[in-house]
């Protein structure tokens, strides 16, 4: 048993009753290597942001865990190298767990906060897991969220072909039963690049695609029932179209991508949504500059030299992110 205190990290309770009160949103980006995780942290430290550090089970498989613990320790050394010695807040979340066995394993590992998805089983049986996973994590002071309604998409291990909103009727029911520290609810986000299909959206002057506004009468209605309780969005990347339309043109097949506009999300970090997640955009910065160095350079094969323009472009990206959409710069 290794606890996150060893680790140097945080959970995510003084994190978001900052947010809250902050009318701010916590970034969470997701990791699978080294690169990622550099960008992350140097992004943050620059910007003076706290973060969490996001793992999917797919991540945790492609990493291996006992790695995933030691770079989280040295994510929270190197934050302090950057910082003169001053680091910033940082939180080891596993995204989507789908198990009790698995959130165990990620708190036992050292993680500071899990996520148990029950979204997909029957009301009552997602209450019962998600307070399994709550009194193991509270022994051990580790933060929970748990999920009502169930997102479309795409996204590691994760898919679902229709979207069901959260239910405001039942938010309390559930908060109450199972202890979680954090909700995540379904209001129109959705996992991958491909949110929405053409026929949803319409077109703008450009003729870029601009999707349905997210149901944020459901989001109010949330926060009635629980004021001050926070609240997760997941599936909140914004598919930057410069990097699909990069992409595209150096050899990708993306189409009809499209996401969420960083104007809804700014409205969203300014309610009790104090976590937004965010990876399809990650993904699209490091491919874009991967291919475009492979389009310039064919005969190159460093590795340093494709993953090391990919790392400063996701750095650009989730510096733009905390300071421009998320409202978390400066907050750390």
């Amino acid at each position: 048993m290794v606890s996150y205190k060893e680790l140097g990290l945080v959970n995510t309770r003084e994190m978001f009753a900052k947010a809250i009160k902050g009318g701010y949103a916590i970034p969470a980006f997701n990791f699978n290597n080294m690169e990622q995780l550099q960008a992350i942290i140097s992004a943050c430290v620059e910007v003076n942001s706290p973060v969490i550090l996001q793992v999917s089970a797919g991540a945790r498989k492609y990493a291996n865990q006992t790695l995933l613990r030691y770079m989280a320790q040295g994510a929270v050394e190197y934050a302090k190298e950057l910082n003169g010695g001053k680091g910033i807040p940082i939180c080891l979340h596993l995204d989507h767990g789908n198990s009790f066995e698995l959130c165990k394993s990620c708190i036992d590992m050292g993680f500071s906060s899990v996520m148990i998805d029950g979204s997909s089983l029957p009301y009552e049986e997602n209450i019962a897991l998600t307070k399994k996973v709550v009194e193991y994590a509270h022994q051990y002071d580790v933060t929970v969220e748990g999920e009502l309604g169930v997102l479309a998409g795409v996204e590691d291990e994760v898919a679902a072909e229709v979207a069901h909103y959260t239910k405001p009727e039942e938010v309390i029911d559930f908060v109450t039963k199972t202890g979680v520290d954090s909700l995540a609810i379904s209001i129109g986000t959705s996992h991958g690049a491909n949110k929405f299909k053409p026929e949803q959206c319409t077109r703008n002057a450009d003729g870029i695609l601009v999707p349905p506004e997210l149901r944020f009468d459901i989001l109010a209605e949330i926060e009635k029932k629980l004021p001050g309780f926070p609240i997760v969005l997941h599936g909140a990347s914004s598919v930057p179209q410069e990097y699909v339309k990069i992409i595209n043109t150096h050899g990708g097949k993306l189409k009809d991508a499209v996401g969420i506009p960083e104007d809804q999300l700014r409205k969203a970090a300014k309610s009790a949504v104090c976590k937004i997640n965010i990876d399809s955009d990650g993904r699209l910065a490091m491919t874009a500059a991967v291919r475009t160095v492979f389009t310039e350079n064919p005969a190159e094969f460093d590795p340093r030299k494709y993953l090391g323009p990919a790392r400063d472009e996701l750095k650009k990206l989730y510096m733009h992110k905390c300071k421009d959409v998320l409202g978390s710069a400066g907050k750390a």
